[in-house]
C-alpha cells in the first residue's frame, strides 16, 4: 500500500513538474480548454436561470371542472369538501351557473348571443389553482377530478406549460450537443499535448521499458498531467462564466429596476460546479490515456 501511494505521489509531482516546465504552452492549452468548456457551461447556467425565472413569473395553472346538469347543492358541497381535503392545491373557487351566465353577458360581442338563449346552458363549475407547474402533474390532477362523481368534464390550462417544457427541453438538448462536441475537442487537445510530450521523451520511455518498467508506471505521470490540465481548464471555464455573469448582471440591474422585479443570473451551486470540474478532469485524463495507450500499443512487442 505504501509503495502504491508513493508511486502515485511521484506521478503527481512529475505532472506538476511537466506543467511548470513549459508554462506558456501549457497556459495556452489550458486557456483553449477553458474557453471550450465555458461555452456549454455558460449556456447551461443561463438555461437554469431562465427555467427558474419562467417558473417564478408564469401564472399559476388553473383546472376547470364542470359539474353534471343534474348536480344539486349537496353534490357541490361534497366536491368542495374533497377539494379542501386534497393536498397540492393552491386554492379554488366555486362559479355558479348564474354567475357564469352573467359573465358571458358582460363580454363584448356576446351579450346578444346570451340574450337569445331560452335558458341557461352553462353548468356549475369549480376553478382550481394547482400547486404544480409541470404539464404531467396537471394532467394527473385533471384525470383525477374528471373521475369524481357528478363531474361532467375537467379542463386544464396547460398549453403554456407544455410550450415552456418543450422550449426548455430543446435548450437542454442544444447544450448537451454543444457540450459533447466541445468535450471531443478537449480530448483531442489533451491527446495532442500528451503525444508531443511522449515524442520528446521517447528515448527515456524506451530506456525505462528496457529496465523493466510496466505500462502502468510509464503512463501514470501522463494521466495525472492530463487530469491536471483538464481541471485547470475547468477552473478557467468556471471563472470565465462567473466574470460573464458579473458583467451581464451589471447591465441587467437597470432593466430590473425599471420593471420592479428581481432579475439576476446566479452561478451554478457548489455541487454542480464540483461535478463540472471533475468532468473536465475526467476528459483530460481520458485524452491522456488514449494518447499513451496508442503509443504503448504501437511500440509493445507482439
Amino acid at each position: 500500500m505504501k509503495t502504491w501511494a508513493a508511486a502515485h505521489r511521484r506521478a503527481c509531482a512529475s505532472a506538476f513538474s511537466r506543467l511548470w516546465a513549459s508554462p506558456l504552452a501549457n497556459l495556452l492549452n489550458i486557456s483553449v480548454i477553458g474557453i471550450a468548456l465555458a461555452l456549454p457551461l455558460g449556456f447551461y447556467v443561463v438555461l437554469a436561470n431562465l427555467q427558474g425565472l419562467a417558473r417564478d413569473f408564469t401564472p399559476q395553472p388553473e383546472i376547470s371542472i364542470f359539474l353534471a346538469a343534474d348536480a344539486n347543492a349537496s353534490d357541490v358541497r361534497l366536491i368542495e369538501q374533497r377539494l379542501k381535503a386534497r393536498a397540492g392545491l393552491a386554492g379554488f373557487r366555486f362559479v355558479p351557473r348564474m354567475q357564469a351566465l352573467e359573465t358571458l353577458k358582460s363580454r363584448s360581442g356576446l351579450a346578444d348571443v346570451a340574450a337569445g338563449l331560452s335558458g341557461n346552458p352553462l353548468p356549475d363549475a369549480f376553478v382550481i389553482t394547482a400547486g404544480a407547474n409541470d404539464a404531467a402533474a396537471l394532467e394527473i390532477l385533471r384525470a383525477e377530478f374528471a373521475a369524481w362523481p357528478k363531474v361532467a368534464e375537467a379542463h386544464v390550462d396547460s398549453d403554456w406549460a407544455r410550450r415552456l417544457d418543450s422550449l426548455l427541453a430543446i435548450g437542454r438538448y442544444a447544450v448537451m450537443m454543444l457540450a459533447a462536441a466541445l468535450a471531443l475537442a478537449l480530448i483531442a487537445i489533451t491527446f495532442n499535448t500528451i503525444r508531443l510530450q511522449i515524442l520528446t521523451q521517447r528515448d527515456e520511455i524506451e530506456v525505462t521499458k528496457l529496465i523493466g518498467a510496466t505500462d502502468g508506471w510509464i503512463q501514470r505521470p501522463f494521466l495525472y498531467f492530463g487530469g491536471l490540465i483538464g481541471i485547470a481548464g475547468g477552473i478557467t471555464a468556471w471563472l470565465l462564466t462567473a466574470l460573464s455573469l458579473l458583467i451581464f448582471n451589471s447591465q441587467l440591474r437597470p432593466l430590473a429596476a425599471l420593471y420592479g422585479v428581481p432579475l439576476e443570473l446566479v452561478h451554478l451551486p457548489w455541487a454542480d460546479s464540483l461535478f463540472a470540474l471533475l468532468f473536465a478532469a475526467g476528459l483530460g485524463w481520458f485524452g491522456a490515456w488514449l494518447s499513451v495507450r496508442r503509443h504503448l500499443s504501437a511500440h509493445n512487442p507482439h
